[in-house]
């Protein structure tokens, strides 16, 4: 952040800076605003304004950096995985991801995609065509699209499960056991 000798403020990347509060706010409990988000990088109300409609884009923004966040950390290795073991690591940090998250996980589920947001649309479509190929790459000889289907949807219902407290664990190795379980039973 800087000022220019007019007093003109100027900020390096405000749509990024944008995006940072408002997902700090998230990540404190807080919801957002627009006009909350500006004061706490410190641009006037009307700033964001010139990189988000509403609070509604800036919330698909946030999901979109969530679902990129997520998918990097799938492939933290940058490989699919190559075992049936390493296939169920990808359920448990799906799951690690959502109960260290919460809220933004909430975000990036919480609505229906809104074809409109493009990069919220690119980047779920992103982390279910890795989920898509993952299991293609395991199991060739069944339908992967239905298949990554039903373990998604398993893992996801096993996240919302465990955040909301209808599933408990003593650990997050407890918690990590049990999904791996869950989804091999599946398998």
């Amino acid at each position: 952040m800087s000022t220019s000798s007019a007093g003109t403020y100027h900020h390096g990347d405000l749509r990024a800076a944008l995006v940072a509060a408002a997902r700090r706010a998230l990540e404190s409990g807080e919801t957002f605003s627009l006009r909350a988000v500006a004061r706490d990088v410190g641009v006037s109300p009307t700033a964001p304004y010139r990189h988000f409609a509403d609070r509604d884009a800036l919330e698909s923004a946030v999901a979109a950096e969530g679902f990129r966040d997520l998918r990097a950390l799938l492939l933290s290795d940058d490989e699919l995985p190559a075992t049936r073991a390493a296939f169920l690591e990808f359920a448990v940090v799906y799951v690690d991801f959502a109960v260290a998250h919460p809220s933004l996980f909430r975000v990036m589920f919480g609505r229906e995609c809104d074809n409109d947001a493009d990069e919220r649309v690119r980047a779920a479509a992103a982390v279910h065509e890795l989920l898509t190929r993952s299991t293609a790459s395991l199991f060739p000889d069944r339908d992967a699209e239905m298949l990554g289907t039903g373990l998604w949807s398993a893992t996801h219902g096993l996240a919302f499960l465990f955040l909301d407290g209808k599933l408990r664990a003593a650990s997050a190795e407890d918690r990590a056991r049990r999904v791996r379980a869950t989804i091999a039973a599946l398998i």
